[in-house]
């Protein structure tokens, strides 16, 4: 059986982006591109109504390429559950009231049972200082939280 993988926007948008100049995100794009390529296909791939959204806005031409990439993995819906846990996180201020849409990434992956939580924004959500206690909120009402990780940290053997 396939682990579960929740693809948060931000691989999309490494995946898809032009060449950047910078070199730490040049890197970046290069491994997103080399798991996308590579090491997507031992995995089961979600994204939810929340990527899409993110995912759409910008430039129309950056946001048809990543939708192009997300268009044919399985989209898991927001639900009442995955509310309740996003807000949790952000009354307890693990995250800044402003990142209510990486709350709520976070929230739909443990929900929805993800494995893990693929994702290049290592401030709120691939951040070793909070995970610690967002995993203890998961579990404090019953969940267990996916392992947060960036393409890299997932590119196995």
């Amino acid at each position: 059986m396939k682990r579960k993988v929740y693809i948060e926007t931000s691989v999309a948008s490494y995946l898809t982006a032009r060449p950047s100049r910078d070199l730490v995100a040049a890197a970046n794009q290069e491994l997103t591109y080399e798991w996308w390529t590579y090491h997507r296909g031992r995995y089961e791939l979600y994204v939810s109504d929340v990527v899409l959204r993110e995912a759409a806005r910008g430039d129309a031409e950056a946001a048809a390429r990543r939708l192009s990439e997300l268009r044919d993995i399985d989209v898991l819906a927001i639900d009442v559950e995955a509310l309740t846990l996003s807000r949790i996180f952000l009354q307890r201020k693990l995250l800044p009231p402003a990142a209510v849409e990486d709350a709520l990434h976070v929230a739909i992956a443990t929900v929805e049972g993800m494995d893990f939580l693929l994702t290049w924004n290592c401030r709120h959500i691939a951040n070793g200082e909070i995970f610690g206690q967002l995993a203890g909120i998961c579990q404090e009402f019953g969940y267990v939280a996916p392992i947060l990780c960036t393409p890299q940290q997932l590119m196995g053997d």
